[in-house]
């Protein structure tokens, strides 16, 4: 597949992913989501690369869902059936990355925020720049967390600080995400990079089949209690995207950004 909005680089047994729409801030319009999905799933039989970094280029990691996006619809067009199934992109997404074989490392700049923080968070590991700032808005829109990240939230931070991320809604600092446990390493912004591909080749020195054996054995143990509910959040969204609440917040949101 060629991309369009995303760039994909191979090297001898490290792999970079990076979003490639810096004028949105990497905001995740369902056709970069696609692609990313896509980008993941092609290292399934890859037997050569041993670790994938994630980032973003530019300013941000990844904001979040692109409300602007005009292969989006709003609500109104679409029936319950068609916006569940436009859900399930999102939560394509997210497995896609759980599902790769490889151990994965997301380098975070910027904002992680919404659809960025759940990308960020199915990663096996998390390094930082001291000036990002992570979270999950959604709820300020009048939507619920899906695309079955809340678990993934949950088991970095524990039952409070999930609440408070996912309820509060605001974006926290990388010095409190480090100390919850949800950045691994926190470094200066202009250390990034260096420092997730340190991170890359330290686990690439591990023997691939044992390190990729206990990646899934530890993801099956961590999603195992929330696998058999957790199929409800997308029904959740569709139900809460057709509120009022989110009617009235998605306008308002959308005429900040007309007027910027």
């Amino acid at each position: 597949m060629t991309y369009q909005f995303l760039s994909l680089e191979t090297g001898t047994d490290i792999a970079t992913i990076s979003f490639n729409r810096p004028q949105c801030g990497n905001a995740l319009s369902l056709k970069l989501m696609v692609e990313i999905t896509d980008a993941c799933n092609s290292f399934k039989y890859d037997t050569a690369t041993k670790v994938i970094i994630f980032c973003g280029e530019g300013k941000h990691f990844c904001v979040g869902a692109d409300l602007k996006d005009p292969d989006r619809k709003s609500p109104d067009e679409q029936g319950l059936l068609e916006r569940s199934r436009t859900t399930q992109i999102g939560r394509d997404l997210i497995e896609a990355i759980l599902g790769v074989n490889q151990i994965t490392v997301a380098a975070v700049q910027g904002a992680a925020a919404g659809g960025g923080a759940c990308i960020a968070s199915a990663c096996d590991f998390r390094v930082g720049s001291s000036d990002c700032k992570i979270g999950y808005p959604e709820v300020k829109l009048g939507m619920n967390l899906s695309w079955g990240a809340l678990p993934l939230c949950y088991n970095l931070v524990g039952p409070a600080r999930a609440k408070r991320l996912v309820i509060g809604g605001e974006l926290e600092a990388a010095d409190d995400l480090l100390n919850w446990g949800f950045l691994d390493e926190v470094v200066a912004a202009k250390e990034l990079d260096a420092k997730a591909r340190e991170m890359a080749e330290f686990y690439a020195s591990r023997p691939a089949l044992a390190a990729q054996m206990i990646k899934r054995s530890i993801n099956a143990i961590q999603l195992s209690a929330s696998a058999a509910t957790m199929h409800m959040d997308g029904d959740q969204f569709t139900l809460a995207t057709g509120s009022e609440d989110y009617l009235l917040q998605r306008a308002a949101f959308l005429d900040r950004k007309t007027k910027k």
